[in-house]
């Protein structure tokens, strides 16, 4: 977690520092405990609804809000208000905001059957609902989303007023309040939905494997594999962060967690302090495109698109592997650039006795990857796979209570015969719950039990934790969605990008980057999705783009948007491991990851690459042959990209060869007649020449 400066003292934290989450602990005493019970409450009633489906989803989106709300004023009071006064204010405003969500509880029939005739009181909690949901986004996240969500505001309220294309027919209060505050396009819209069900699933799920100790094997492993390899340590980086990508949604939480190890060993090596937090940074942030969790906002993309969850990772794989291989490709050019040895092999832990000792934690991503590719919901799939997390860690504090190695073993080939039968008879939510339950009253009365099962209770108060800056987000650009459905405006920007592709497509696609890395360079990833998606997929999906293709532009270019500065919040996070200026890890990210910034353009002409229909090398190859001609293509664009960003291949690039390089990439990005044929010339000719350039080992004779 990121620490703020003087969290230990109330008062001194600073307001900016939440969007990269909270220092650590729940506040100073009793205001901490209250804030700790109120988190397990709240990750209790996320695992009920999700695991039961024992209320109905707006009644469940509008109790999630209400403890978003609680917890947002409630921590932001404990944390920086001066005195108890102060934090009062801050659970008392949290409990109002708690008050509106339980009104869609309270009087669920009632709100049904007025639909679209709101009472006063309605219009009062509905106003109140929104000032909180602003102004707690903005103590989170400070005022640039709930700027931009006033904007629309406004314009909801007063667009009739602007000339025509502008304006719309103009809307009443009731209308307004009635449409953001009580349906299902507004606050409680598609992405708090997934927010309350999928997303809090997910977070609980991976906090459950890191303290499990999966961030241990994956740097365990990663430094067996890459360590003693030229560059080694940046190698191990790379790694490390895309596999923790599998578990963490979070790009800044990957800094933090593994920066805290990877940055200090790149600069130890050789590194210079920018670039190894510009490598960190850049592997980190890729983390949101590493299926299966995506940073969650696989769960919002399906929902929207209304396909499987599993048809959005399948589609993301190669782009993911891709992506992490041309930051992998950019530090072995820098590393040979600069000369930059591995580690000694002796430094380093063996992967595979890494894996030996630790295997069983790979059990339940596997274990939720399978059902999820085999069609069973991610609420299904990420409640079993938590089971089984919780099963891992309860047995393992139980079987070192056992002073007989084969006990052990007892134990353990026991409780896999047990799921494996419950498995196999259809493992369902009451039997996992079952296996817990009875594991959970063992380790009471085991040695090390009681302190597993208290740190399994932290988890869950700290998942709520983690959930609160995603989950205002979610909530807060239900704004923008529920503006865009009632006044049509979105149809304005989608016909102006419309006419920009009937000229020309790549014109149409530099505009939608360079709008999704706008919104990004203010706003968290998941808003920066959700509006550039609702903006510009649906024009690019009528000039002919696949519409998943679309919508993965759009969330490329909002978590490139985290590397880019001035704002560059991964960049931010580095920088206080590696003691560096965050403008230069800024831009150092940026030149790490030039590769990543046009892979989005390659699956655009070349949707073969996440593995759907409609290239056109299919008619030619077949479907799996423009695959693997698209995936080829791609890897050589990423080599020249890499070799005109670092300056160096078999020996430094001069000015004329990372030219002729740089012309070679754009044509194999190019859709014109003969661009592949003239891009694979130019790259061969560049090669070779770098080839024939290369230092040579001259022996001179006695």
């Amino acid at each position: 977690m990121l620490q703020v400066r003087g969290a230990e003292q109330p008062g001194k934290a600073k307001l900016d520092n939440f969007e990269h989450g909270f220092p650590e602990g729940f506040g100073p005493g009793g205001w901490g405990h209250l804030a700790y019970a109120i988190g397990i409450a709240f990750a209790a009633f996320q695992l009920v609804v999700a695991a039961w489906s024992v209320l109905p989803s707006q009644v469940v989106r509008g109790v999630h809000v209400g403890f978003l709300i609680l917890m947002t004023f409630g921590l932001v009071g404990n944390f920086t208000a001066k005195s108890n006064i102060g934090r009062s204010i801050g659970w008392l405003v949290g409990s109002a905001g708690f008050l509106c969500g339980l009104y869609q509880w309270i009087f669920y029939a009632d709100l049904i059957a007025r639909d679209g005739d709101p009472t006063p009181l309605d219009l009062a909690v509905g106003t109140l609902l929104a000032v909180l949901i602003f102004e707690g986004t903005r103590r989170l996240m400070g005022l640039a989303l709930p700027l931009m969500c006033g904007a629309c505001i406004l314009y909801w309220f007063f667009g009739q007023y602007l000339p025509a294309p502008f304006n719309h027919r103009g809307y009443g209060f009731d209308q307004i309040i009635s449409h953001l505050s009580y349906g299902t396009e507004g606050f409680y819209g598609v992405p708090i939905y997934v927010s309350a069900t999928y997303i809090f699933l997910f977070i609980l799920f991976g906090s459950f494997l890191e303290r499990a100790g999966m961030i241990q094997l994956f740097t365990d492993v990663s430094l067996g594999l890459f360590g003693t390899t030229l560059g080694g340590p940046a190698k191990v980086a790379v790694f490390a962060s895309g596999m923790m990508g599998t578990v963490s949604g979070s790009g800044v939480a990957n800094v933090v967690t593994v920066g805290q190890f990877t940055i200090p060993l790149m600069i130890r090596f050789g590194y210079r302090p920018a670039f190894a937090a510009g490598v960190e940074a850049t592997a980190s942030m890729g983390g949101q495109i590493m299926p299966p969790v995506m940073g969650a906002v696989a769960f919002i993309m399906a929902e929207t698109l209304g396909v499987e969850y599993s048809v959005i990772v399948k589609a993301a794989v190669i782009p993911a592997i891709l992506y992490f291989a041309s930051a992998f490709w950019m530090v072995h050019l820098e590393a040979g650039k600069h000369g930059l040895v591995g580690m000694k092999r002796s430094e380093i832990p063996s992967a595979w006795k890494a894996l030996v000792a630790r295997w069983y934690l790979v059990l339940p991503l596997a274990a939720l990857v399978y059902m999820l590719f085999q069609g069973f919901t991610p609420l299904y799939a990420g409640s079993i796979g938590l089971a089984l997390t919780v099963a891992l860690i309860l047995g393992a504090s139980i079987s070192l209570g056992f002073s007989n190695t084969a006990l052990r073993y007892v134990f353990w080939i026991g409780l896999a015969l047990v799921i494996a039968a419950l498995w196999r008879d259809g493992l369902d939510i009451i039997s996992a719950a079952c296996v817990v339950g009875v594991l959970v009253l063992i380790a009471a009365i085991t040695r090390g039990g009681r302190a597993t099962l208290a740190a399994c209770r932290d988890s869950l108060a700290d998942s709520a934790k983690s959930a609160l800056t995603v989950g205002m987000a979610c909530a807060i650009v239900g704004s923008i969605i529920g503006m865009m459905t009632q006044t049509g405006v979105g149809t304005i920007f989608g016909s102006w990008i419309i006419g920009l592709g009937a000229k020309s497509l790549f014109v149409a696609l530099i505009m939608t980057m360079l709008l999704s890395i706008l919104l990004g360079t203010g706003i968290p990833t998941i808003p920066t999705y959700i509006i550039t998606a609702a903006l510009a997929a649906p024009a690019l999906a009528k000039l002919g783009v696949a519409l998943i293709a679309s919508h993965m532009f759009a969330f490329y270019y909002g978590i490139m948007a985290d590397l880019s500065p001035p704002v560059a919040l991964a960049a931010l996070a580095a920088a206080p491991i590696a003691k560096e200026n965050p403008d230069k890890i800024g831009w150092e990210a940026m030149r790490i990851a030039l590769a990543g910034y046009v892979i989005p353009f390659i699956f655009i002409y070349s949707p073969s690459l996440m593995l759907q229909p409609g290239d056109p090398l299919a008619a030619q190859l077949g479907f799996y042959g423009a695959v693997a001609f698209a995936t080829f293509k791609a890897l050589v664009a990423i080599a020249l990209f890499g070799m005109v960003a670092i300056g160096f291949l078999f020996t430094p690039l001069t000015w004329l060869e990372r030219g002729a390089a740089f012309l070679a990439a754009l044509c194999l990005l190019g859709d014109f007649r003969f661009s592949d044929t003239l891009g694979f010339t130019l790259a061969v000719a560049c090669v070779l020449w770098q080839w024939q350039r290369r230092p040579r080992n001259v022996v001179v004779a006695d």
